[in-house]
Parts: C-alpha cells; sequence; structure tokens
C-alpha cells in the first residue's frame, strides 16, 4: 500500500528539482541565460512549497510537492513537481501521489488545482484542461515578408483604439481557459495591462506593429524585446477577424520574427491560452516548440 507523508527537510530535493528543470528549458529553444531565468522564476516561491514522500512497504517511492496561494482573489493549489522514481514507474503510484495533492490543496481552501509541465505526462492529468502553453523558437535568417504585405510602427492615434481591444480579447482568452471568472479576468487585465506598458507606446523595448497588405490594415503586434535573456515575448500577434482564413497567420508570425531579430534577441516566445485550437496549430506550423504546458482542474474533483 501506498503511503505519503509530509518530509521536513527538502533541501536534496529540490536541488534536484532544480537541475531537472534546467535540463528542460536549456533544451528547449530559450537558451542558457533565459533557461535560468526562467527557472529563477519558477522556483521564486519554494520556501513556501510542502514536499510529500512516496512509500511502499517501507520503500521509498517517489515524491509529490504542493503549494496553496492567492491568484487574483482565488486560491489556487499547485502541483510543483511529480515524480516515481523509475524502477518503480506505473500508473498506481502516480495516481495515488495526484489525489493525495488534490485532497492536501482541497482541505487548504483551494478551489482549482494547476500542473504545469515541462515533459509529457501522458495520461496522468487526462481530466485537467489546458489553460496555455509557453512556446518558443530559436530564430535563424530573417524571415522575408509575406504576400507583399508588410509591417510599419504603431501611430499614436491608432493605439487608443488598438488598447482597448487588446485587453478585451485578454479577457476573453482568460475565461476561454477557465482561469478566472469575467469579473475578475477584467480586473487583472487593468492591473497587467497599467503594469506592462505603463508608458503606453513610448514604453521602452516595446514594439508596437500594424500589418497591412493591399493597402489595408489586417492586424496588429505587440511585442515585449529582453524579456528573458536573449528572448522576445509576443504578447500579441493579431489578424482582424475579417481577414483571417487568408493565410495571414504566418505573415504575422513572420512579421513578429523580423522585430524580435532587429532588436537584438535570438528567440521569441509567446502564451498560447487553453481553448486557442487555431492558434496553437499555427505557433505549431510555424516551428514553435511547447516549453510548458499549464493545465487545471476545479476543486474538489467531481466524482467519475
Amino acid at each position: 500500500m501506498t503511503r505519503i507523508s509530509v518530509v521536513d527537510d527538502s533541501t536534496e530535493w529540490q536541488r534536484d528539482l532544480r537541475l531537472r528543470l534546467r535540463a528542460s528549458y536549456a533544451k528547449s529553444a530559450l537558451g542558457a541565460e533565459a533557461a535560468e531565468r526562467r527557472l529563477q522564476e519558477v522556483c521564486a516561491d519554494s520556501d513556501a512549497w510542502t514536499l510529500a514522500e512516496l512509500t511502499d512497504a517501507g520503500t521509498r517511492m517517489g515524491h509529490v510537492a504542493v503549494v496553496v496561494a492567492d491568484d487574483n482573489g482565488t486560491q489556487a493549489g499547485r502541483i510543483v513537481d511529480l515524480r516515481v522514481e523509475a524502477r518503480h514507474a506505473g500508473r498506481r503510484h502516480e495516481r495515488v501521489a495526484r489525489d493525495w495533492a488534490e485532497k492536501w490543496c482541497a482541505e487548504r481552501g483551494a478551489t482549482r488545482l494547476d500542473v504545469r509541465l515541462t515533459e509529457p505526462a501522458g495520461e496522468l492529468f487526462a481530466g485537467y484542461r489546458v489553460r496555455g502553453q509557453l512556446r518558443a523558437k530559436r530564430l535563424g535568417a530573417r524571415p522575408e515578408p509575406v504576400g507583399g504585405a508588410t509591417a510599419r510602427p504603431m501611430t499614436r492615434a491608432e493605439y487608443p483604439e488598438w488598447l482597448d481591444a487588446e485587453k478585451a480579447a485578454y479577457v476573453g482568452d482568460i475565461v476561454r481557459s477557465g482561469a478566472l471568472g469575467r469579473d475578475e479576468a477584467v480586473r487583472k487585465s487593468d492591473r497587467d495591462f497599467a503594469k506592462v506598458i505603463p508608458e503606453g507606446l513610448a514604453t521602452p523595448d516595446n514594439t508596437f506593429l500594424v500589418l497591412e497588405a493591399a493597402g489595408e490594415r489586417i492586424g496588429t503586434g505587440w511585442l515585449k524585446h529582453r524579456y528573458l535573456p536573449g528572448v522576445t515575448y509576443g504578447y500579441s500577434l493579431t489578424i482582424h477577424e475579417e481577414h483571417r482564413r487568408k493565410g495571414y497567420g504566418l505573415l504575422a508570425m513572420a512579421a513578429g520574427e523580423r522585430a524580435t531579430l532587429e532588436a537584438g534577441d535570438a528567440a521569441l516566445m509567446f502564451t498560447v491560452w487553453g481553448g486557442n485550437e487555431t492558434a496553437m496549430k499555427l505557433y505549431t506550423r510555424a516551428g514553435y516548440r511547447v516549453v510548458e504546458e499549464n493545465l487545471s482542474i476545479a476543486l474538489p474533483r467531481s466524482a467519475t
């Protein structure tokens, strides 16, 4: 019978976790320095983590680590790590650890449980929904414009309308992913935009683009350069609804890649929200690999 008990000293496990995460990020498109920065961000709240050990008949099977914290007014649990040693691998031990984590977090007031994966987890989290994916691509040669389309800097006159549309789209993405309700998502959108572009169009290290084709505005782009060392973060590359399904998606990606290289970065990274299958397929076609996948489930878990 698998038993789970909380461990007081997690020093050795945290060292091992960092080694594993560092290796996973380093083999992605981020590069070594950016991988180290991402590792620091992920482990920033490590003092709050609770580690539990799995044993069976006195033999150590593996471990599971959890934490519960406030997330925009919602108590959210998180499985930081769940690992069964290779020689003991099997669904039974993993399921016991997952179920324990769900119960532990629910007992501490969590109404949602998240898990961040840097490697595929098979069927263990099959009942969880995808909240979002972090994808990245290491860039090579500067891509040429697609289909005669162009990208130019956004003007001050165009910025207010763009900002309203971006904030509304962000709210929609959050709600569709199941992360927050609409009211909470609106408040989060207001806070996040005020934080990341406090000076609007003049905010340093940001590029705001208008995409055009055949004399028409067909989309917009927003990129944050040096988000991580050598990495640009694409907050959005959007084709307007009336111009979608015309092959312009790859145009937007190419424009973002050109802007990234012109700013001196070597990789471009995006978050794609759960439920946006069209964007996921586009990123796959354009060569963007999954760096992390974030899954979640409501607590307490519904009986199945």
